[in-house]
């Protein structure tokens, strides 16, 4: 009976009385030598000539798609831009180190079978795939390295290698800065210490408020602000007040002065007065606050900054 071979990585299966006086090479070169290929053997792969590159199987002998690690090298974008790797159409695992030279960020390189769906290797990956039983190709996803649902996501230098990160996720912010860095959302630092060394500041920015018939502020954009004020007016409460805020809010009157300004009854005042502005032209006043509750500030009026 004739010699045949498995399914899967083509290993010599002896016929019954085959090969009687070599049988011992036939099992050494066609089973032995071939599983060690199968289990660690790692395999360069040249690309760059050719759109499609056929790793062609052979029953029985040494053969490059049976290795267990295969390394892609070259340069892709020359001649094709875009390059496939076709491997056997036989379940299997590869690891794929893909080392080859891009030309433009445009080109690419793809593992399949003749038929099946194939797998885009990323430029510099070292990526694990498997080989369903219908021919198609399958990488390693997020879930399988422990990610949860989480969608992969490259890293780098560039724009679009940046993952996707909300404006209020503090993971992300650095331990160490020698420029500007802006945090949004709230910073919360428990059973520890916020320190400012004595080389730096802390201060919160000052945001200038809108004039209008009724001026509003939102306290989630910063503690201190600053209004202009070009006719009789009436300060608002505020929006996104939290309890023990505090900072101050400037208002000037504009080149004309005598400008008027009424309070929303969530402002507070001592001894119940409510205070007048400085009326004299671009006089400037500060109201200091401290928000008991979302819906009560308490507030002094400071007159006239000026010497």
């Amino acid at each position: 009976m004739a010699s045949t071979y498995t399914s899967r990585i083509r290993l010599t299966k002896q016929g019954d009385g085959d090969n009687p006086n070599s049988w011992g090479t036939v099992l050494n070169n066609g089973v032995t030598g071939l599983v060690d290929d199968a289990i660690a053997a790692y395999t360069t792969v040249t690309l760059g000539a050719n759109a499609t590159v056929t790793l062609s199987a052979v029953d029985g002998g040494a053969d490059v798609p049976r290795s267990a690690f295969l390394e892609a090298n070259g340069t892709v974008g020359g001649a094709h831009a875009a390059i496939t790797m076709i491997v056997p159409n036989n379940t299997k695992g590869y690891v794929i180190n893909n080392q080859t030279t891009y030309t433009t960020t445009t080109n690419s390189i793809k593992i399949k079978t003749a038929a099946g769906t194939g797998y885009t290797i990323p430029q510099g990956a070292i990526t694990q795939v498997v080989i369903d039983t219908d021919g198609s190709v399958w990488s390693i996803n997020a879930a399988g390295m422990g990610f949860g649902t989480a969608a992969s996501a490259d890293t780098g230098v560039c724009a679009t290698n940046v993952p996707t990160v909300a404006e209020a996720d503090l993971r992300y912010v650095r331990t160490s800065v020698t420029a500007n860095t802006t945090v949004r959302g709230d910073l919360k630092i428990e059973a520890g210490s916020l320190i400012i060394g004595t080389s730096a500041r802390a201060y919160n920015p000052i945001t200038t408020l809108t004039d209008a018939a009724s001026i509003t502020s939102n306290f989630a954009l910063g503690n201190n602000f600053l209004v202009t004020i070009g006719g009789n007016r009436t300060l608002a409460a505020p929006t996104n007040a939290v309890a023990g805020q505090s900072g101050s809010i400037y208002i000037i009157q504009d080149g004309t002065g005598s400008r008027t300004l009424a309070y929303n009854t969530v402002w507070q005042f001592v001894s119940a007065a409510v205070p007048t502005l400085s009326t004299g032209v671009n006089d400037v006043d500060m109201l200091l606050y401290t928000a008991r509750s979302a819906t009560t500030i308490d507030a002094v009026l400071l007159k006239n900054f000026d010497r």
